[in-house]
């Protein structure tokens, strides 16, 4: 028997059901001139600027741009596909992506189309990527600390929910190293975490990903990326999203970090745009709204209020400096626009002091008012005394002659310099940090060497978690101990100077040599 056959009738209604007339009124503009991931177009004057254009060819673009005759087109992908004389739309949207908890764990770049083996995110809900910052009126003043594991900036450059934090150094000093212990520090945390990596090879960004993942923080964070090989409308637009992503969770009201990983592979790109389409230069060839748009960018970071769900972003920009010059252009607006900075020093980093933080040079404007209580008690003088004990240090290194005062005050310099060594993807509590700090503080240790002290902290430590377990509990839920807390831990203090072992390790030798010859 013979298949039904359908009647041209019915092929004419099928087909008039799938016309869109509309798109034949579309005005439609026409690319006159194309180069270096930019493209000249004419033909669309009701454009509206950075709104999303698509291509003929399958190419996407945003105008960035507007002339009175012509419009300056940022090519964002299939860039090498876009040839004169093809045909161009507006979208009538700006660029957006999927957001939400489904991009936990994924790799994305910044239009949210996936660049590891999972499929394309199915949630329907998208944000913009161009996004204004909360107005006064609706943020609240930092009141919650973000704990980063980092014994050296929980201490002494406490961040807060909300905050904008610069990390800053020379190339190689580790400050990706840093940026990632901040984001494994809360993969057991309430706060999710955005990492974007702009300008950066294929094999950086799969490291991030290993890395993350061998940590147990994969799971926790969202990785947005714009390869070193992409075009330079798709590393502009890479922190915006890693900006969208991580709002994303604030509207809910959740917490989240997002890392810019760096501007200045940013302000590159965004420089690159602008000379390509005749912008006038500024200084260091930069565009004058260079300045604006970091600022634009950064403001996005804050801590809403109660009324509003009281979330929080917490952005940690990165910036690299040229022999540890921060007055650069680049380094000086960010420096102007964040919350502080964390200084990363390449002569700490080369003596092998990680992390290589110059406490000195580096601050926290407002994360100190969010401190918990006995982490402020028991760090209150520790820059005042890695400041004293640096100066006196230079001065010990010509040969001058040192009374009994100084050389204590360099003991125990020496050994607080020792216990804020950490190794990477080694995040530490609450309840670590104060009680190293107190028993350093109290001069339990002072008569030991910083390898011996480094050894009877960690063993402290142990005594304190198997035979106090309440003190623990009460230090990482940032509440003040009961009065008196410091005599039992003064006493396991003693029992652990008696458990070091006689028989120094390589690591206690090296320390130990550091110290000896003044390097």
């Amino acid at each position: 028997m013979c298949e039904e056959t359908v009647s041209i009738p019915q092929l004419l209604t099928q087909a008039s059901s799938k016309l869109r007339l509309a798109d034949a009124f579309k005005p439609r503009g026409v690319v006159r001139r194309v180069a270096d991931g930019v493209a000249i177009v004419a033909g669309l004057e009701a454009a509206r600027y950075e709104e999303l254009l698509a291509f003929d060819s399958g190419a996407l673009g945003i105008a960035f741009d507007l002339r009175p005759n012509a419009l300056g087109t940022v090519l964002l992908s299939g860039a090498s596909l876009v040839r004169e004389g093809d045909g161009v739309v507006g979208l009538d949207r700006l660029p957006d992506l999927p957001v939400g908890p489904e991009a936990l764990g994924r790799i994305l770049d910044p239009l949210g189309n996936p660049l590891d083996e999972g499929g394309p995110l199915s949630g329907s809900k998208r944000l913009p990527l161009f996004r204004t910052a909360p107005e006064i009126i609706q943020r609240k003043s930092v009141d919650q600390t973000l704990w980063t594991g980092v014994m050296a900036v929980d201490a002494a450059i406490p961040i807060g929910r909300g905050q904008r934090e610069l990390i800053v150094g020379d190339r190689n000093v580790g400050k990706t190293s840093l940026a990632i212990d901040f984001v494994i520090a809360q993969k057991s945390g309430d706060v999710a975490c955005v990492y974007v990596l702009i300008g950066q090879p294929m094999s950086r960004v799969r490291a991030l990903r290993d890395t993350l993942e061998r940590e147990g923080a994969l799971a926790n964070t969202v990785i947005i990326a714009a390869y070193s090989s992409d075009s330079p409308g798709l590393q502009y637009l890479a922190p915006l999203a890693g900006a969208s992503m991580a709002e994303s969770f604030r509207d809910a009201g959740g917490h989240a970090v997002v890392v810019y990983d760096d501007l200045t592979k940013h302000a590159d790109a965004y420089r690159e745009l602008a000379l390509l389409l005749d912008r006038p230069p500024g200084r260091e060839a930069y565009p004058g709204d260079i300045f604006y748009v970091h600022a634009e960018l950064l403001e996005r970071a804050a801590a809403l209020s109660t009324e509003l769900g009281g979330g929080s972003v917490t952005a940690f920009p990165l910036v690299e400096t040229t022999d540890g010059d921060i007055s650069s252009y680049i380094p000086t607006n960010l420096i102007s626009i964040t919350d502080g900075q964390i200084y990363l020093d390449t002569a700490r980093f080369e003596r092998d002091l990680r992390p290589a933080i110059d406490i000195g040079r580096s601050v926290s404007r407002i994360g100190a008012v969010a401190q918990p209580a006995a982490m402020r008690k028991a760090a209150k003088n520790l820059k005042i005394q890695l400041s004293r004990f640096e100066s006196l240090e230079k001065l010990s290194r010509v040969g001058l002659d040192i009374d009994v005062t100084t050389q204590a005050t360099l003991r125990d310099g020496n050994i607080l310099r020792a216990a804020l060594r950490q190794m990477r993807s080694s995040p530490r509590d609450i309840a670590y940090q104060v009680i190293v700090l107190t028993a350093i503080s109290e001069q339990w240790l002072n008569d030991l060497s910083p390898s011996e002290a480094a050894l009877a902290v960690e063993v402290l430590v142990e005594l304190v978690r198997e035979r106090d377990l309440d003190l623990v509990t009460t230090l990482n839920s940032r509440e003040v101990p009961a009065e008196g807390w410091k005599k039992p831990l003064q006493a396991m203090a003693i029992e652990a100077r008696a458990r070091i072992p006689t028989t120094k390790t390589n690591v206690m030798h090296a320390v130990d040599q550091e110290v000896e010859t003044g390097l």
